[in-house]
């Protein structure tokens, strides 16, 4: 390890050791990268995310109201109504009309059963492709749910609702049309054949955990529900909770997740509704800022783009709805998201991040056509993502 390595690690652990933790010196450190050495990373994801407040003391006692609120969840969500569903067929004389399946009140408990399927559906399918050129994600999870598979819990789990719902799945409608074409070249889809397989009873594949994780918040949100590309959001913070070198985080790592991805959806959440996109909060008011910006910064790469009618909705809107998720392998995004989580104003970094990622490869893009430069955007040429957040600091502090 070189000296200059663990002086930076020494720099962290300075900072939270304190009582109280130094919010901008944290922020500073975090921006340049932080060490995964030692669960550095997850800890100051946790506070820069504002699941762990400042007060080191009040910690311990958060964590565990957290958590168990999160059992919570996962029995109201997941185990009442999957042992009511696996019930149904043991005593059928308690089954009033009101509660029963067919049933077409839409205020029947069957009835939001139903719709939660389709959301189950959609969600299932997009977590049995996430990183497939990881094995990270088929893996078992050291930590499987205990509440879930209590053998004495005699309930119809997600895995199960899946299996018999399938037939269903042909209707799943498509939540967002922008967001369907979100998978990049960099990733290609295995077919149907290679998704991921459930693993035997007993063992969950991590990415059953982030279903899971997936369904709750839905379940929680349903002005928003379940979003394609909301996979591509919870699976590096969920593999950066699931990887931490300290066992007593590790082991919570699936809540923990969940709620580091709520309060990060409720930052981000507006890219994922339709309706606001042309508000001032919407993606496509962050798309333009992308070209206005552009202009500030390259009045020639941006005239080049404008008059090939290039349009920032043909890259940008993947780029930021999904935080360059899908632009980079999985250890360079979490390395962006150090800088995005560290930024004060944090989407503001996102902004010139994109303009980097632009002028980067500005004299491939003067010299091509509308073709060549399309492919370049979709399937971004440069893997270097210390250049480009190098670059993106200078674009910063050239205001």
């Amino acid at each position: 390890m070189s000296r200059l390595h663990q002086s930076r690690i020494a720099d962290f652990q300075e900072v939270l050791g304190e009582p109280t933790v130094a919010l901008t010196k944290l922020r500073e450190l975090c921006f340049s990268g932080i060490p995964f050495d030692g669960g550095l990373r997850c800890l100051c994801w946790k506070i820069l995310l504002n699941y762990l407040p400042l007060e080191k003391a009040l910690w311990s006692s958060l964590l565990k109201k957290q958590r168990d609120l999160y059992s919570q969840f996962l029995k109201e969500m997941i185990i009442q109504p999957g042992i009511a569903k696996a019930n149904l067929g043991v005593s059928r004389e308690d089954v009033t009309l009101e509660d029963h399946p067919l049933n077409p009140n839409p205020d029947s408990r069957w009835n939001t059963y139903f719709k939660d399927n389709e959301v189950l559906l959609q969600i299932d399918k997009d977590v049995r492709r996430l990183y497939p050129d990881m094995a990270f994600f088929q893996r078992p999870t050291d930590y499987p749910c205990l509440l879930i598979l209590d053998p004495q819990n005699e309930f119809e789990t997600l895995r199960r609702r899946v299996e018999q719902t399938t037939l269903k799945s042909q209707t799943v409608a498509r939540n967002r049309s922008g967001v369907t074409n979100v998978s990049s070249p960099l990733k290609s889809t295995p077919s149907s054949l290679s998704e991921y397989e459930v693993l035997p009873n007993g063992c969950e594949a991590h990415w059953e955990v982030v279903e899971r994780i997936l369904f709750i918040y839905a379940k929680l949100n349903p002005g928003i529900a379940y979003v394609q590309g909301m996979n591509e959001i919870v699976g590096p913070l969920y593999y950066t909770f699931a990887t931490d070198p300290n066992s007593e985080w590790k082991e919570h790592a699936e809540a923990d997740t969940f709620f580091c991805f709520t309060n990060l959806m409720s930052e981000i959440r507006d890219n994922f509704i339709k309706s606001l996109d042309d508000s001032q909060c919407g993606i496509t008011y962050k798309m333009e800022k992308v070209y206005s910006t552009l202009k500030e910064k390259d009045v020639e790469l941006y005239l080049k783009l404008q008059e090939q009618n290039i349009k920032p909705q043909f890259f940008a809107f993947r780029w930021l709805t999904l935080l360059l998720s899908q632009e980079f392998l999985l250890p360079d995004v979490i390395r962006i998201w150090d800088s995005l989580f560290a930024d004060d104003k944090r989407f503001d970094f996102l902004l010139l991040v994109c303009c980097a990622m632009l002028t980067l490869i500005r004299d491939q893009l003067l010299e091509g056509d509308f073709t060549l430069n399309m492919r370049l955007l979709q399937d971004y040429p440069i893997s270097d993502v210390h250049l480009i957040l190098k670059k993106a600091k200078e674009l910063q502090d050239s205001k």
